[in-house]
């Protein structure tokens, strides 16, 4: 258990990190230079610095401390929504970023600071979270320190099986995201930390269940194993792929690049009554003119009694 302390503890540490680093940013940089690069530069290093320590457990854990699947998805559940909840808006995900772009919510500069920030912080959080394990605080940290230099790949399938497996993670999350983007966050954060923690058991043994080119490229690029053609092909077309057919579902288009809707057809959902025409004037007849026309006897000038 003191290795899962360790664990707790640098989660802890990141987490505090980065939200000083936040608020420091905040209150130091314009806005736009805060949400457009730091705030999205911070988040992405949070996420990379979490996944890597998140790794070790996964892959040490359960033979060097004796961690059962149960506490690890338990732990990744709530590693989700402690992030949901500290993010403040970012990603930290390149997908996103450029399902923002094709949502025509986002210019292409914006989209690109963005994507640059994301690699930024992500090679910080590497750089410091090997740091800590040369430390070697806890035996997984020495294990992992002596791992580092000789990593393997992640991806355990073939390269079209692991580009479809992540394409499918891609395209639930970013349904999921598109479907609950207007919801409040006490109902948005825990539904994506459940899809993050079933994908990473359903896919977990096949490719990681990363669906994050950013994280994937931190973890598992230049490991041995695959090239690096291919651990871009699962890990950065397949989220890619997934994004885009995510967008089409939802929006039945993708509004950067078409403005008519290409699967869903525009028909109004009521009907307008119908309104019958109205009378011309000289039509409009009271019922006594009308009996009076029809009866003359009746309504016309009588004639002298009979004698």
């Amino acid at each position: 258990m003191a290795g899962l302390n360790v664990s707790l503890s640098f989660f802890f540490a990141t987490f505090a990190l980065c939200e000083a680093a936040r608020r420091a940013s905040k209150a130091l940089l314009p806005v736009g230079a805060y949400e457009g690069f730091a705030r999205e530069a911070v988040g992405a290093a949070q996420l990379g610095a979490c996944c890597l320590e998140m790794r070790t457990l996964v892959v040490l854990g359960p033979w060097a401390g004796g961690f059962g699947p149960d506490l690890l998805l338990t732990l990744l559940f709530l590693l989700f929504l402690a992030h949901g909840a500290t993010l403040d808006g970012a990603s930290g995900n390149p997908t996103v970023s450029l399902q923002e772009f094709l949502m025509a919510e986002v210019s292409l500069p914006g989209t690109l600071l963005k994507l640059a920030a994301q690699g930024l912080g992500v090679q910080a959080a590497c750089t410091l979270t090997r740091l800590c394990w040369a430390w070697e605080l806890s035996d997984l940290h020495l294990l992992q320190s002596l791992m580092a230099q000789s990593c393997s790949s992640t991806l355990r399938t073939s390269v079209p099986h692991g580009a479809l497996v992540e394409a499918a993670c891609a395209f639930c999350f970013h349904l999921t995201l598109l479907h609950l983007r207007h919801r409040s966050p006490a109902h948005r954060v825990p539904a994506v930390a459940l899809l993050v923690t079933i994908t990473a058991y359903a896919a977990g043994p096949l490719t990681s269940a990363f669906f994050n080119p950013a994280l994937a490229a931190s973890v598992t690029f230049g490991c041995s194993g695959h090239t690096l053609l291919e651990h871009t092909q699962v890990y950065c077309l397949g989220p890619l792929a997934g994004m885009v057919l995510a967008v089409l579902l939802h929006q039945g288009r993708l509004p950067r690049l078409f403005q008519r809707n290409l699967l869903y057809s525009q028909k109004h959902k009521y009907r307008a009554p119908r309104v019958k025409p109205a009378l011309a004037s000289g039509d409009m007849q009271t019922p006594a003119k009308a009996r009076s026309g029809r009866e003359p006897g009746r309504g016309g000038v009588r004639g002298p009694p009979s004698s």
